[in-house]
């Protein structure tokens, strides 16, 4: 894995848990305007 230098300010694209709609926004969205569920950051890689 490489490190990634993560910008605050830039938009990021956000992914929800439960149903997978995508949202780009520079804070994270907390929960699913779609479906309420959580959403999680693109970029920040699950382990």
């Amino acid at each position: 894995m490489r490190d990634i230098e993560i910008d605050s300010e830039e938009a990021s694209p956000y992914e929800c848990f439960e149903c997978g709609t995508i949202i780009v926004a520079e804070d994270n969205p907390g929960h699913c305007p779609d479906c309420g569920g959580q959403m999680r950051n693109r970029q920040t890689p699950i382990e």
